[in-house]
């Protein structure tokens, strides 16, 4: 296979260009990062959800971690 050398990618660049718009490659760029990053990531074997998932989840309405919060039990009887 011969090197791609600058000349090449400008082309490949124009061709896009024409292709898409302007306003469609940042989001294809990003797009496209995204998905190397999610590709490098599973193949290393890390994952920044097991980081996020290790901390307990948060009650809302409680003041400090642990408090107990109060509810109301609903109970629905249907004959």
């Amino acid at each position: 296979m011969p090197n791609v050398g600058p000349l090449e990618l400008a082309i490949v660049l124009i061709i896009a260009l024409v292709i898409f718009g302007p306003k469609r490659l940042p989001e294809l760029g990003r797009s496209m990062g995204r998905g190397i990053r999610e590709f490098r990531s599973s193949i290393s074997g890390k994952d920044d959800e097991d980081e996020a998932s290790s901390q307990p989840p948060q009650i809302e309405g409680a003041e400090k971690p642990g408090e107990p919060v109060e509810s109301e039990v609903v109970t629905d009887h249907r004959s």
